[in-house]
């Protein structure tokens, strides 16, 4: 990866005003993680937490993110974990469609700069965000999730796999065994195409 463009990327999004959403920030929530790691996960928008600290799953959902990948034998030194937009909404409503296509260029190029091999989408948003961009069929996430996509760039073979959003176990803890399956899709991968 070229370090000055990584760098041009972060100083862009730090001083980004293409929408509304960074009157109301507390902070811009870029990522975190290895920029150079062949996994990159994608979530939503940036929560409370995430916008008192100015990094993504950083709350309670992020916590549970944390025992996730340690469950699939990941460490944040091997992903890097970003969101579709890089400011709270308020309340933590879900990104409207304008505030997406304002943050789209920032996940562009930081997907361009990464080059993963694997691209978890964590949630709805980011997965039909994904599945646009990579032109694969789209449907509800409650028929997709836990699955993997290949799709072939210029770059090469790339797999995107469609997951449910961390949070929704904390609303629904019986989704937690599900969201813990879903994730060893991620461990298959690494372990199949020596990612």
């Amino acid at each position: 990866m070229d370090k000055e463009e990584w760098k041009q990327l972060l100083n862009e999004i730090y001083s980004c005003k293409r929408c509304p959403l960074h009157a109301t920030k507390k902070n811009y929530v870029a990522g975190k993680g290895n920029p150079n790691a062949k996994i990159l996960l994608i979530g939503e928008a940036p929560g409370r937490e995430e916008d008192i600290q100015g990094e993504p799953f950083v709350g309670r959902a992020g916590k549970f993110l944390d025992v996730l990948l340690k469950e699939t034998g990941l460490s944040l030194n091997e992903v890097y974990i970003t969101n579709i937009l890089k400011c709270r909404p308020p309340e933590n409503r879900d990104p409207m469609e304008n505030e997406i296509e304002a943050c789209r260029p920032h996940l562009e190029k930081a997907i361009s700069l990464i080059d993963p091999k694997v691209i978890a989408a964590l949630g709805r948003h980011s997965m039909n965000f994904l599945f646009n961009k990579y032109n694969i069929a789209g449907g509800k996430i409650s028929m997709l999730h836990g699955k993997a996509f290949p799709v072939d760039s210029i770059k090469g073979r790339k797999y995107i796999v469609a997951l449910y959003h961390p949070a929704v176990a904390l609303y629904n803890p019986q989704m937690k065994d599900l969201l813990k399956k879903d994730f060893s899709v991620l461990k298959d991968i690494r372990n199949s195409y020596n990612i």
